[in-house]
């Protein structure tokens, strides 16, 4: 089977009701004949079964994007002398001047005229049914003023792209999205913690993977929340990122870190905008979404002295609402956990702190850090520079990073106690320890 059968049956479906709706004679479908349509189109979809109106729905807002002249064609054949025919509705767009069909075209197609069988199909289109729930179809805003229906019908792209590419195109950042996929290649073993901090993190990755078993074999769906909230706070450099990473690589999900430099606008209403665009994208997919840094819109909510103040705190709100419905792991960091707002303290499952590594643990790190081809002076000595040096994980690889290519480019491969110190100054310098 094709997408040839659903053009096909479509087609079948609008001449019949324009020539009833022509002739003034009575309309009837044999649903039977779109069987195919339902086998084509229903395993890309998170549902066992489509009806047929739902059938029709989804394959009206899916032609534009495969035949865009499809419909101007058909109405073309049944007035080849043109002219407007509005029981059909739709719409022209500004880019694509092809007919959109909108509303007003599925209640024409599945209803005509009839008043009970309208109000019918206009329930496909509350926020109760799947196509709302899963995020996959929805009305356009119509125009001020003018009835719901009348906007287009619009498809998420995601779906566009797995029933037509056979692959969902994974988003790219930008204005809309505003957050960026983030891989490592870095295994459980790079990771250097206390045994609290990863018997904590070991609750996170049990969750992750037997979280549909607990909601579902276990039916807990109605007693607990959905999602799973962390906060990572501690130092920068302690491993925040990397574990986030480790959770993402393990449990074969991606994992989106914001940027909430593009989610936060001095505009009013604008955070809001940026954060329904981040979570409606992110709805269903099953993504971890990691807010680094989160003080920036996490942090303690303001006492209302104006009017950015009260919409700032709106924001705070709203946030709050959208992390508690999410139904993936959201994770944030931050430096200090006194900086995140107590109402969010409230929701996380996790509270993880991320310490300072100690001594034993700065020898770990140190000892695999250099690369095999690189030769250490025999002066140097791993756990005097453990003991002697307060470095994080990120600022001992820092310190390999800069010796490693200052030994390249003085064309040695040997590295000696100063060049290390040297490094580790560098460190102190940048993260102001020392001037």
């Amino acid at each position: 089977m094709s997408l040839e059968n659903a053009l096909i049956g479509l087609k079948n479906l609008l001449l019949s009701r324009l020539k009833s709706f022509e002739t003034n004679t009575s309309f009837e479908v044999n649903i039977e004949d779109f069987n195919s349509w339902s086998s084509v189109l229903t395993p890309h979809f998170p549902v066992s079964k489509i009806d047929f109106n739902e059938l029709v729905i989804i394959t009206l807002a899916l032609v534009p994007h495969i035949r865009p002249h499809y419909f101007d064609r058909l109405i073309q054949s049944v007035y080849p002398n043109g002219g407007a025919f509005p029981h059909l509705g739709g719409v022209r767009g500004k880019g694509h001047r092809g007919f959109l069909p909108s509303g007003e075209t599925a209640l024409f197609l599945l209803a005509g005229e009839n008043l009970e069988d309208r109000f019918q199909i206009q329930h496909l289109f509350s926020p109760d049914h799947w196509f709302a729930k899963k995020q996959i179809l929805r009305l356009a805003e119509p125009e001020k003023n003018e009835p719901e229906m009348s906007g287009q019908l619009i498809m998420d792209r995601e779906y566009v792209e797995k029933i037509t590419l056979g692959k969902i195109t994974r988003p790219s950042f930008s204005s809309d999205f505003p957050a960026a996929r983030i891989t490592t290649q870095q295994t459980w073993d790079d990771l250097v913690l206390p045994k609290s901090t990863l018997t904590q993190i070991q609750d996170i990755l049990t969750w992750l993977r037997y979280k549909e078993i607990l909601l579902d074999e276990l039916e807990m769906s109605s007693k607990l929340k959905p999602g799973y909230r962390a906060l990572f706070y501690g130092p920068p450099g302690t491993g925040k990122t990397l574990t986030a990473n480790l959770l993402g690589k393990y449990t074969n999900r991606d994992i989106y870190r914001v940027d909430l430099s593009s989610v936060v606008s001095k505009y009013i209403g604008e955070t809001e905008k940026n954060l329904a665009n981040l979570f409606n994208r992110a709805e269903n997919k099953d993504w971890i979404l990691f807010f680094d840094e989160a003080d920036a819109l996490f942090g303690r909510r303001t006492q209302v002295q104006n009017s950015h103040d009260r919409y700032a705190n709106q924001e705070v709100a709203y946030l709050l609402q959208r992390i508690e419905t999410y139904q993936g792991l959201i994770i944030l960091a931050s430096n200090f956990k006194s900086n995140i707002d107590e109402a969010f303290i409230r929701r996380f499952q996790s509270i993880i702190h991320f310490p300072m590594p100690r001594v034993q643990e700065r020898l770990y790190l140190w000892q695999r850090a250099f690369p095999d081809k690189i030769q250490l002076d025999s002066e140097i000595n791993m756990r005097q520079l453990a003991q002697k040096f307060e470095l994080t994980g990120a600022d001992i690889m820092n310190v390999v990073q800069y010796v490693c290519l200052n030994a390249l480019a003085k064309e040695r491969v040997k590295v000696s106690y100063h060049d290390i110190t040297d490094g580790i100054k560098r460190e102190f310098i940048k993260s102001g320890k020392l001037n």
